[in-house]
């Protein structure tokens, strides 16, 4: 483990001559810290094979510690469902969740974060996920040409992550802290575009993050009764929507009791 550590950030080392002189830690725990750092600041472009066959192993490995959640793992051990059980939700790390989509708070560049070891959760995301998923996105904004519009969402494989695909959102920012009716709309939107991203996809299950919380600063409770309302509608109206399962993945107490008197 320690050797192909070692090996992964050599070669993230020489890539760039900026880091060529910097010190390899000599814990386990320092190496992985490390190895995501570089990950984290690293542009997209070609790589080699033998970094993504060892990259994948070490991130299966990592994943493997961190234990997958099964869906009916998460349905067992939910304390708030829905009436009809098609809506729960569930505190943990949704890197770990098991089901076809998870739901990443983007930024407008699509390339995930560029902060070493920041804990947002699309540094988590891109992170356990590996370095293909920031060339993925790369190719879509090539492709696509401008920044991603705030409401809007595309989808990409998830790679070493246990989910079969991540959708990818721009929420609203809030600098104030106090959305107005357009930056309200725009994170409905957010939830629109993603289900019917998901259908298109003929996906059965979605997990959403908090989107538009934290350092994007909508109000936790705004976001929590918007993200229910608008899934609830989208589900009343397309009886006939692939998906069966949404969960409403939280990280901290506050969403979870927001959600637990939602649902």
């Amino acid at each position: 483990m320690m050797n192909r550590l070692d090996y992964l950030i050599e070669y993230l080392l020489k890539e760039d001559p900026q880091y060529s002189e910097m010190e390899i830690p000599s814990d386990l725990q320092g190496k992985r810290d490390l190895f995501r750092a570089l990950r984290n600041v690293r542009w997209p472009k070609p790589i080699s094979e033998e970094f993504l066959r060892l990259q994948d192993e070490e991130l299966q490995a990592q994943l493997l510690e961190k234990g997958v959640v099964e869906l009916d793992d998460c349905r067992d051990v939910a304390r708030y469902v829905s009436t009809d059980k098609q809506l729960l939700v569930w505190q943990g790390d949704i890197t770990r969740l098991k089901v076809d989509a998870i739901v990443n708070a983007a930024n407008s560049q699509m390339l995930g974060c560029f902060h070493p070891l920041h804990k947002c959760i699309d540094n988590a995301i891109h992170s356990a996920a590996g370095v293909q998923l920031r060339e993925e996105c790369y190719q879509l904004m090539l492709q696509q040409g401008h920044e991603e519009p705030t409401g809007q969402a595309k989808i990409t494989k998830a790679y070493n992550l246990p989910c079969k695909y991540v959708i990818h959102t721009v929420g609203p920012i809030i600098p104030t802290g106090i959305p107005n009716l357009l930056q309200k709309e725009q994170l409905a939107s957010c939830y629109r575009s993603i289900m019917q991203l998901a259908d298109e996809n003929h996906l059965d299950s979605v997990a959403f993050c908090c989107i538009s919380t934290g350092e994007f600063r909508f109000p936790n409770q705004l976001a929590a009764e918007i993200a229910v309302q608008t899934v609830k509608d989208y589900l009343t109206e397309h009886p006939d929507s692939s998906i069966k399962q949404v969960v409403f993945n939280v990280f901290k107490d506050i969403d979870r009791d927001f959600y637990q008197r939602l649902l």
